[in-house]
């Protein structure tokens, strides 16, 4: 079994094919597919989506790359639909929330400060809720942390993890999982790779965040990334770390369900 916990397959680019994308995926033995929300006008769509295809669950947030496009009844709005959700079996997280300072126009200034408003407010709501949260980190780790600590351990995953060694075990001991995906599978990937082999085996989760970052055995012109492409890239783990692919997929399975701790649940109403 093997668990996508980070995949937008509400995106666009899933429109002419995306139940036949998620039922491949199931039958190369992905067995849940985590489906993270980016803005108010996507919580009704990844929630309809979960419940639509094999393993579907979900999690709800403002992406940081939305938040300037957002208003602060936004974050009410998300508010309620957490509430709302907290019945719901698929609802697993509070994501994909966080902060981007890879982007230069929204690195400084108040649209930096924007972000971190906004990360703080959904921040909050994950501790109101105890709720895990879906973290999006670009270059900005340090500060992604120094907002965690404000609260109890909150937990869940930081994804796409392309952090230093010690800002690794920072998120680890803040009850995080580091997500990998297509990334890790680039030989030139050298510190997500050494993530892939340094980093404690039972602090690792797998994600492809579908159709973004696809491995790097899909050559253009078909880039598009899927959660089918998850035993390819756990084999790029198992092989990284000298293991069995077998042992990747019991390890990260354990890992996503503890980290995610509503997600038994949503595995299991896929029977409903």
């Amino acid at each position: 079994m093997l668990i996508d916990t980070h995949c937008h397959l509400d995106a666009a680019e899933f429109d002419a094919d995306r139940q036949q994308v998620a039922d491949d995926a199931c039958q190369s033995g992905v067995q849940a597919i985590v489906i993270p929300a980016v803005e108010r006008a996507n919580f009704t769509v990844v929630r309809e989506l979960a419940s639509q295809v094999a393993g579907g669950a979900y999690a709800l947030g403002i992406h940081p790359l939305y938040v300037q496009r957002a208003s602060d009844a936004d974050l009410e709005a998300l508010r309620d639909a957490v509430k709302a959700a907290m019945g719901d079996p698929r609802f697993v997280a509070i994501g994909e929330i966080g902060l981007d300072f890879f982007v230069p126009e929204i690195a400084s200034g108040e649209p930096r400060a924007r972000q971190e408003r906004f990360y703080a407010a959904q921040l909050a709501l994950a501790a109101e809720f105890k709720l895990p949260v879906l973290l999006h980190a670009r270059k900005s780790q340090d500060i992604l942390l120094k907002y965690l600590r404000r609260h109890d351990r909150i937990g869940g995953i930081a994804h796409a993890f392309n952090g230093s060694a010690q800002q690794a075990q920072a998120f680890v001991d803040q009850g995080f999982a580091l997500g990998l995906g297509g990334a890790m599978t680039y030989e030139r990937a050298l510190q997500i790779r050494r993530h892939a082999t340094d980093v404690g085996l039972q602090h690792l989760v797998l994600e492809t965040d579908a159709p973004d970052i696809p491995p790097a055995w899909l050559h253009p012109p078909q880039r598009r990334n899927r959660p089918g492409e998850l035993p390819r890239i756990a084999q790029v783990l198992a092989d990284l770390r000298g293991i069995s692919a077998g042992q990747v997929a019991h390890a990260t399975t354990a890992n996503a369900l503890r980290v995610l701790p509503r997600l038994p649940a949503a595995i299991l109403a896929n029977g409903d």
